[in-house]
């Protein structure tokens, strides 16, 4: 188990992005948001906030050489806009208006894009930042009341659901047919109730609120960011979301949604204080949180809402999007038992490049051999196994 755990670390840790990657693209946070406290929207409160996976501290570098990281930003407008006097339309003007105007300033060449829920910022320097926009107003008390309820129902804890409610909001859509009218139904998003959903399915690990905190009074300041915990649940969706895009590499559209492994993983986490633990419950009981009803994956701060609706919308049938999952996961589950067999500086880089595309560095493999066993390997078995992967999700 000890040349496992290893293994598993050398790879997670080289999928680690860049030292300094993540002050950088909280930089872009913090200047975006002292740009919007000061501009034409100052009267409505803006607040500009990280989202997505590296809000949760599970960013992978890309699988090819010069993609660039994707950073996921709210932008909610506190005050002076509700559903009631504003279309999603305008709304999401008003926000790509100011960005327009930052994006000048600030001297980024590339011309703002606009997507169906979000305006796009592409940034050119050292490091390559894609900046998704999402424009935002808070949701209405009753509506956050009623959220709040149905996490109770569905198993949260009354105290943590009550807090994830008060951070939902209501979010722009251009395919939605209300998108141009006054209109109380608007889209709920609360990627900031996830992260805190997240965090909480990470402190059940034992010690680690404490070691947080001292952590933090270290750094002085009042919270480590998630981030900086690295903590086996996140190393673990690292590990999947990276074997995951190595194996639909060249069927993208097909492969499971990152948002449907992390909370899957978050739900089958149990506390395990390495990341081989982890990995081994999470890929064990996983699908076990698939509901056989809709909506199938629920998302834990919203549960009406099904993360894996896809898999049943007409439209997508071509992908074969669920069949894909549980393709899958029985590779990923068949290939973390064979990271045990690997009993050789050949096999330890054939495998890791095959499964992740990674190449584990010479110093990394020097630590791991003098802990593999004597015993020759089923070499055969493991060519055959990852020359020849089972491919599922192929059409």
């Amino acid at each position: 188990m000890k040349t496992k755990d290893q293994i598993i670390e050398a790879l997670v840790a080289a999928l680690e992005i860049p030292p300094g990657a993540y002050d950088k693209a909280d930089d872009r946070y913090k200047d975006l948001g002292d740009w919007f406290c000061e501009g034409s929207l100052k009267a409505n409160k803006p607040r500009i906030y990280a989202q997505g996976s590296f809000r949760l501290g599970t960013v992978n570098r890309p699988l090819r050489e010069g993609e660039s990281y994707d950073l996921d930003v709210g932008c909610r407008l506190e005050a002076g806009i509700s559903k009631h006097t504003h279309t999603q339309e305008k709304l999401k003007t008003l926000v790509g208006d100011e960005l327009e105007a930052y994006r000048k300033a600030r001297q980024i060449k590339k011309e703002l894009e606009e997507k169906h829920r979000c305006w796009c910022l592409e940034y050119a320097d050292e490091l390559r930042f894609s900046e998704d926009i999402v424009p935002s107003i808070p949701e209405e008390m009753t509506k956050q009341a009623s959220l709040a309820d149905a996490m109770i129902k569905h198993g949260l804890a009354r105290g943590l659901a009550e807090d994830v409610s008060r951070h939902s909001g209501n979010i722009t859509d251009n395919r939605q047919a209300n998108y141009r009218y006054i209109d109380p139904n608007w889209r709920i998003s609360n990627s900031e109730g996830y992260a805190r959903w997240f965090e909480s399915r990470m402190e059940i690990a034992a010690g680690l609120v404490e070691k947080v905190a001292m952590m933090a009074k270290q750094a002085k300041v009042e919270k480590l960011p998630a981030w900086k915990w690295k903590t086996p649940l996140q190393k673990a969706i690292q590990f999947l979301k990276r074997h995951r895009d190595s194996m639909f590499a060249k069927n993208p559209d097909s492969k499971p949604i990152s948002i449907v492994l992390t909370t899957l993983a978050a739900a089958a986490y149990r506390g395990e204080d390495n990341t081989t633990s982890a990995l081994e419950r999470i890929l064990a009981d996983m699908d076990r949180y698939i509901l056989p009803t809709l909506p199938r994956v629920p998302n834990p701060v919203n549960p009406n809402e099904d993360f894996a609706d896809k898999w049943h919308e007409p439209k997508y049938a071509h992908l074969n999007l669920e069949g894909n999952f549980h393709g899958w996961l029985k590779q990923a589950r068949a290939d973390f038992q064979n990271i045990e067999k690997l009993n050789s500086e050949e096999l330890i880089q054939k495998f890791t490049l095959q499964k992740f595309g990674l190449r584990i560095t010479q110093d990394e493999i020097a630590k791991i051999l003098p802990l593999l066993p004597s015993k020759p390997a089923d070499y055969q078995k493991i060519q055959i196994i990852t020359e020849k992967p089972a491919r599922p999700w192929c059409m």
